[in-house]
């Protein structure tokens, strides 16, 4: 499971102070996937990246109860002078598990070709996207935090891949995905949220979550 209590969270932007979070308290238990929809600016990467650990709350209490994934298009554990198998092989290392796998893993779902080999430093955006949710998905998880769904590459059979492997994993998985579009939701999950003025609003559907970002955003 993981679990906010009482969590605050909040930015100095020169001019005034942006409110993330006011005392938020919610719980994702393993086995119900919930998605989040905020809009652009109210801060959904900063939310999933203290899911992760990524970044303190200014007040309150994060508790992981299983192994949660570091957000889809997370970099930070990558070295760009080093190749994607060199990196694979790294960060199997420090999750225990089995670098050929998870070298091999990547290697197919990237489908990078003779860049794999290659430093990251040399990819393109796209490249890098490719390379950071395979290395996702190749990790072994308990929670998948995703960031706007897909990553954000044209390369069709890259998509269609990576995507059914993501739903797969809905079976034996949880996923928390945050996005500012409800379409990008309906593919993933059943249960939603609203990120609102600094408040997490729970709902059973994301039918129900949709009525009130609506009425929020296009009213």
């Amino acid at each position: 499971m993981l679990e906010f209590e009482n969590v605050s969270k909040s930015f100095w932007t020169g001019t005034q102070r942006k409110v993330i979070l006011d005392r938020v308290s919610f719980r994702v238990d393993l086995g119900r996937s919930v998605g989040i929809l905020a809009p652009n600016g109210t801060g959904k990467t900063t939310l999933i990246n203290m899911m992760a650990g990524l970044e303190k709350p200014d007040e309150g209490d994060i508790r992981r109860g299983c192994r949660i994934s570091f957000p889809l298009g997370f970099m930070g554990g990558v070295i760009n002078r080093l190749s994607a198998m060199e990196n694979a092989r790294y960060i199997a290392k420090l999750y225990g598990l089995d670098p050929d796998y998870v070298e091999a893993y990547c290697r197919w779902l990237c489908g990078l070709g003779e860049y794999f080999d290659q430093p990251l430093g040399t990819y393109s955006s796209g490249m890098k996207s490719r390379f950071s949710f395979s290395l996702m998905l190749a990790l072994d998880f308990d929670m998948f935090l995703i960031d706007e769904g897909m990553p954000g590459t044209t390369d069709v059979e890259f998509n269609r891949k990576a995507g059914s492997i993501l739903r797969e994993r809905l079976e034996t998985t949880t996923i928390v995905m945050v996005s500012h579009q409800p379409e990008t939701l309906e593919k993933f999950v059943r249960s939603a949220a609203v990120l609102l003025d600094g408040q997490l609003h729970m709902f059973e559907t994301l039918e129900e979550a949709k009525q009130l970002y609506d009425y929020q955003t296009q009213g």
